[in-house]
């Protein structure tokens, strides 16, 4: 576990906040795992929930290329537990199944730490989201998990996909701040370094079990980020909220 910050970094200059949401707010693999358990326990679900997010870069890249029109992330998921779906014993599903499995990601819960920080963090900073997930799914998983945004940004508000340059510039430009007054607070690297190139600050949140206990992740630091802390509790105190 870590917790550190940049020495050059001064949390008087930041403004705003902007969080990526699937794996650093909320535990989709758990969620779907276990959603998976309850209402189809012949199927692993863990293999099922990896299978899932697994289609999710390559159909993105599928609209950036401009092989699909812009696509809510919502209509992704879907073409995507389609063509699952057979493969787990699941081809039966009729279509009121489908819409109601696929919502689950409306349904995601957030990590354990997360409320607590967000309520602390918001105390100093604009907090917003900045997610691939289009503002229906992400309004509706942040009321239901009580996540107290000040602003929810997506993918739909861009029209494009992080890692664009279009996405991280753009929460500069909403908020009419340099794009050193945005910090981009992810879990994954390859987010926090296409925000870095857009002059945004970054700090890496570890998340061991985004995917499951059987494939814990390597939290290691890297090399960029001005902040690296094991969840946001920890960062709300590297910010002195």
């Amino acid at each position: 576990m870590h917790a550190t910050a940049h020495p050059e970094l001064d949390p008087q200059t930041l403004q705003v906040l902007a969080f990526d949401i699937f794996g650093t707010i909320v535990d989709w693999h758990g969620s779907i795992a276990l959603e998976m358990q309850e209402r189809y326990p012949q199927v692993d679900g863990d293999a099922f929930a990896l299978a899932w997010r697994a289609g999710y870069a390559p159909a993105m890249a599928r609209v950036m290329a401009g092989e699909l029109p812009w696509t809510l992330i919502d209509d992704l998921h879907r073409q995507i537990l389609d063509g699952i779906l057979p493969g787990f014993g699941l081809a039966h599903l009729g279509e009121a199944e489908r819409v109601q499995l696929n919502l689950v990601w409306h349904r995601l819960a957030a990590w354990p730490d997360v409320v607590a920080a967000l309520t602390r963090l918001k105390r100093k900073y604009i907090l917003c989201t900045l997610s691939n997930g289009n503002l229906n799914l992400l309004t509706r998983l942040s009321k239901q998990a009580a996540l107290p945004w000040d602003c929810i940004l997506s993918a739909e508000t861009f029209q494009a996909y992080k890692p664009d340059p279009r996405t991280y510039g753009g929460v500069a430009r909403v908020f009419d701040v340099a794009p050193a007054q945005v910090m981009l607070v992810a879990t994954h690297h390859d987010d926090l370094s296409a925000a870095r190139a857009c002059g945004l600050r970054t700090a890496y949140i570890e998340r061991p079990l985004e995917l499951g206990a059987k494939h814990t992740k390597d939290g290691r630091p890297q090399a960029g980020n001005e902040l690296h802390a094991r969840d946001l509790l920890a960062l709300a105190d590297l910010l002195g909220c």
